[in-house]
């Protein structure tokens, strides 16, 4: 009898690069408790990263899957449905570009990200933009023609201008 082992090669499923899921802004709506809030946003993408089905993830939101493409046919939702669809199909879509018309609501709430970790979803994540913020910054600075700082007070919402100049 021969001690030697088995030495046919093991099958292996060829690596694969994890996926990521591109930030999105989240689809502008009116403020309810029970609706779909920033966070469900981001959590419905995730969940639907990981299981590959629109009713499922709705569900585990607390939602429902009309609700859900309800919010994906609302006007703002561009940069939404480029994550749904990279969630889905698995691929990375092309970065969205994001508008000047963007660029508050960037600089001041930013954009969500689900965080995979082996294909499972672990978190939400909310990353402010300081490149939004110094461009609207610039605009101001722009608009007012000059360099002095106290002359742009009519066109920063008052409880920026409190803080920054």
């Amino acid at each position: 009898m021969s001690n030697r082992r088995n030495t046919s090669p093991r099958r292996r499923k060829p690596w694969q690069p994890y996926l990521r899921l591109p930030a999105f802004l989240p689809v502008p709506l009116r403020a309810r408790r029970d609706g779909w809030t920033p966070d469900r946003q981001a959590r419905f993408i995730g969940y639907l990263a990981e299981g590959g089905c629109v009713a499922t993830a709705a569900r585990r939101v607390g939602l429902t899957r009309e609700s859900a493409y309800r919010l994906r046919r609302r006007p703002g939702a561009g940069s939404f449905i480029a994550a749904w669809t990279t969630a889905l199909t698995g691929r990375t879509q092309p970065r969205w570009k994001f508008t000047p018309a963007d660029r508050m609501e960037l600089a001041t709430t930013g954009t969500l990200t689900a965080r995979l970790w082996r294909g499972r979803f672990t978190g939400v994540q909310r990353n402010p933009s300081i490149s939004a913020l110094l461009a609207l910054v610039s605009g101001l600075d722009r608009m007012t023609g000059d360099g002095d700082a106290g002359s742009c007070n009519g066109f920063l919402p008052r409880a920026l201008s409190r803080r920054f100049v």
